[in-house]
């Protein structure tokens, strides 16, 4: 510990001078609208977002409930999309070969090999015979 004592005087750290922008932070900043685009726009008062957003992300994603399971009422038949069928026997499919190569598996575990070598060592000394 004793030994780390003058190195640690001899190097002391100073905070940064210079705050440290990333790509990513200077594109953002380059990208915000300055205040007289900003002007142009209504302001909606009851969720401070701009009437004409320009990445479409303040206005409203709420859904209100309507009591149904996935919105569409019992009297109705829920249409299937494209992608549904493909995903669900996709899906299905890997889980079903999945579990099947999963069963027929080869044994590679330490203890397997072990013991087949054991085996094989003991009935090579003539101590195990052949048959066991």
């Amino acid at each position: 510990m004793s030994a780390l004592r003058p190195l640690a005087r001899a190097m002391p750290i100073r905070p940064l001078r210079t705050p440290i922008r990333t790509p990513l932070l200077r594109r953002s900043m380059a990208s915000t609208p300055d205040s007289s685009h900003v002007s142009e726009h209504k302001v909606d008062a009851a969720h401070g977002a701009t009437s004409q957003d320009v990445h479409g992300a303040h206005h409203d994603h709420y859904d209100p409930p309507t009591g149904w399971l996935w919105g569409v009422p019992p009297d109705q038949k829920h249409e299937n999309e494209g992608w549904e069928g493909i995903w669900f026997y996709g899906f299905c499919g890997s889980m079903i070969l999945g579990t099947i190569a999963y069963a027929w598996k080869p044994d590679t575990s330490i203890e397997t090999w072990a013991l087949e070598e054991a085996k094989r060592r003991l009935q090579a000394e003539g101590t195990l015979p052949e048959d066991a």
